[in-house]
């Protein structure tokens, strides 16, 4: 228990999911369920247009199909995943030629940061940016 100002705070907050538009639930079911190979779970009978995957710390990505406009999202508004295994990911984009690329854009490197954690980044079919890199540490 927390006390904040006059309050006493019994609360506390962990992540639960991730929300995405996407135009096509196919292609982005492709990247998402082929590309990074997350669980697919149920979609608690939201239909057709709703795709719903698990983490292995059982946080969620939901992938809802519309027909939003496209929005272009600078790599600082991302999604980020850690893998034990960050070489092992990189070779696997490499055989499928899928593209990365580091902070600075320049494409199939990695690059370190500042705390001497590596990473790469890589978009979804809707243009939205993922970092994985290789923080193994569970916060």
């Amino acid at each position: 228990m927390n006390i904040v100002g006059n309050s006493i705070r019994s609360f506390s907050f962990h992540k639960d999911h991730y929300s995405i538009s996407v135009k096509d639930l196919s292609k982005s079911n492709d990247f998402y369920g082929g590309t990074l190979g997350l669980r697919e779970i149920d979609n608690a009978g939201l239909g057709p247009k709703f795709r719903w995957y698990e983490l292995d710390d059982k946080v969620q990505i939901h992938l809802i199909e519309g027909e939003g406009n496209t929005i272009l999202l600078p790599k600082a508004t991302h999604i980020a995943l850690n893998t034990s295994d960050f070489d092992g990911f990189s070779a696997f984009l490499e055989t499928l030629n899928f593209p990365f690329e580091n902070w600075c854009g320049e494409t199939r490197m990695s690059n370190m940061r500042p705390d001497g954690i590596r990473q790469i980044y890589l978009q979804d079919p809707d243009a939205y940016w993922i970092e994985v890199n290789d923080n193994d540490v569970q916060r």
